[in-house]
């Protein structure tokens, strides 16, 4: 029993690893299908009613009509989006947060700049989970169930309040990533480390 204990001591560079590569994942995959529009329209809750955001929209607060379920066209729907800057919005949200996974990439080489996009990352975890305040959305509506409001999180609720996981996986990449980098810094400025040409 107590060597299963050691075996499982020893697995925590595994577990940071794998940590690392499932930030990475995640947010090049979810960054990557902001280019798409259900994406797009499936944010847009969020984003229209986040103070720190909703200035981004043109028509933000009129959007509950215009909401298209994922795989359902709605033509006039979607040229409401269009005039709202839903899609802009996504496109430059998206290259944000495929660009915080591609910072984390380059923890082997760079481990500074993937300390920065770990950091990045903590932040915009921060923001996700402030949608449970500001989006009603994240909560079970009042349709005659008597569950309903807090504590019942609604499908974009689970959404949202898995970031907690994120904001804690990104701040284990972010100390391993600062570690790796004073490492490289203290061995560049030993006396011993000579310099090449």
């Amino acid at each position: 029993m107590v060597k299963l204990f050691e075996l499982a001591a020893r697995m925590d560079k595994v577990g940071v690893t794998v940590t690392r590569i499932g930030l990475i994942v995640v947010l090049l995959w979810i960054g990557g299908l902001k280019a798409f529009r259900y994406e797009a329209d499936g944010i847009v809750p969020f984003v229209a009613n986040s103070p720190f955001m909703s200035f981004f929209y043109a028509d933000g607060d009129n959007y509950k009509p215009h909401m298209n379920p994922e795989g359902v066209l709605n033509p006039e729907n979607r040229a409401w989006h269009e005039a709202n800057y839903t899609y802009e919005f996504a496109y430059g949200l998206g290259a944000v947060i495929v660009l915080y996974g591609l910072l984390i990439c380059l923890h082997p080489w760079l481990p500074q700049a993937a300390t920065l996009g770990s950091f990045l990352v903590f932040v915009m975890s921060l923001v996700t989970l402030s949608f449970l305040i500001t989006t009603p959305e994240t909560w079970v509506p009042d349709l005659g169930d008597a569950q309903h409001g807090f504590p019942y999180l609604s499908g974009r609720g689970r959404l949202v309040v898995k970031d907690a996981i994120m904001m804690g996986a990104a701040l284990v990449t972010m100390a391993d990533s600062a570690k790796s980098y004073l490492r490289k810094r203290k061995g560049l400025n030993h006396p011993d480390v000579v310099a090449t040409s």
